[in-house]
């Protein structure tokens, strides 16, 4: 009797129970639809399959601000605490401060206001303005400002555009806005930015050494 002989390239279509070449999706709990990591704010949605970055730089570049030292920042036009519009552009011409922090009347972001009160004048004498901003509205910041009797402009930023448009990095896995200031030339180029959510007083020291030497 003829035996059959099957070719060798042709047993995986007949054997059913060849191994998956890849782990099945069920047993990858990240995978699942409309994913969220509170990783810096990042979120991840839709995922349907598993990417490997090919180096750490690809990671970075999810989770760092968009404005970055040596670029020109998205320009923004936002109310004081007056309720006056205040337009970035403003400024054009001297060296600038923007500093965001979480919200008016916080222990830390009253403790950075007061340092920035309290060293205005170094920073008149550097030629630089002073702004501050952060998601409470108008009338919060004139209390704010009125209590601690701060000389520069803090503007609202409801709803977080400009935060969001600038890329600044949340703290407390996203739980937290973070507190970044950003020091602009002349130019309206970034030449420093400080990032320090626990030490509010060291973004003042940070940014007066700059200012000194521009």
């Amino acid at each position: 009797m003829a035996s059959l002989t099957v070719p060798k390239h042709s047993l995986p279509s007949l054997l059913h129970t060849e191994t998956p070449k890849y782990p099945s999706s069920k047993n990858l709990p990240f995978l699942h639809k409309s994913s969220k990591s509170q990783f810096y704010g990042l979120q991840l949605s839709n995922c349907s399959s598993l990417s490997t970055p090919s180096s750490s730089s690809s990671v970075k570049g999810s989770i760092f601000a968009k404005v970055n030292k040596g670029s020109v920042p998205p320009a923004f036009t936002l109310k004081d605490q007056d309720g006056k519009n205040v337009s970035l552009s403003k400024f054009k011409g001297k060296p600038v401060v923007v500093y965001f922090y979480p919200a008016d009347e916080t222990p830390g972001c009253t403790k950075q206001a007061c340092a920035f009160r309290d060293s205005y004048e170094k920073f008149k004498k550097a030629g630089a303005e002073v702004v501050g901003i952060s998601g409470d509205d108008a009338s919060s910041h004139k209390a704010f400002a009125k209590k601690y009797r701060l000389p520069f402009n803090l503007l609202s930023d409801e709803g977080n555009k400009v935060r969001k448009e600038w890329g600044v990095p949340a703290d407390l896995f996203g739980a937290l806005p973070g507190r970044q200031t950003y020091v602009l030339d002349k130019k309206g180029v970034v030449q420093l930015i400080y990032n320090n959510q626990f030490q509010p007083e060291k973004h003042i020291d940070e940014t007066l050494k700059l200012l000194q030497s521009l």
